[in-house]
């Protein structure tokens, strides 16, 4: 029997739904599907609390480096200001 429940985080100013399968061994996988491709697992619920925090953090970390490296290379003006948006489903 595979048991799926689903959590709200919410950490400052940012809130995100997590996805939560305990699988047929007693595992807990999560999944933030605000944003694609993160996932963490642990061997009980406190771990894979812990590993999906690090995970969400990891993710968002990852995004800003990426765009920040890609506008750096574009020919941009020596005053660069930006931005992004983080959707408001994700808002605390």
């Amino acid at each position: 029997m595979v048991t799926i429940f689903l959590l709200k985080y919410s950490s400052k100013n940012m809130k995100f739904t997590i996805l939560c399968e305990k699988d047929e061994e007693g595992h807990y996988i999560m999944e933030c599907p605000e944003l694609p491709g993160c996932f963490s697992e642990g061997d009980t619920l406190e771990e894979a609390i812990e590993a999906i925090n690090e995970a969400i953090a990891g993710c968002i970390a990852s995004r800003i480096k990426t765009a920040t490296r890609s506008l750096l290379q574009c020919n941009t003006p020596d005053n660069l200001t930006f931005s992004f948006e983080i959707p408001e489903s994700s808002h605390a």
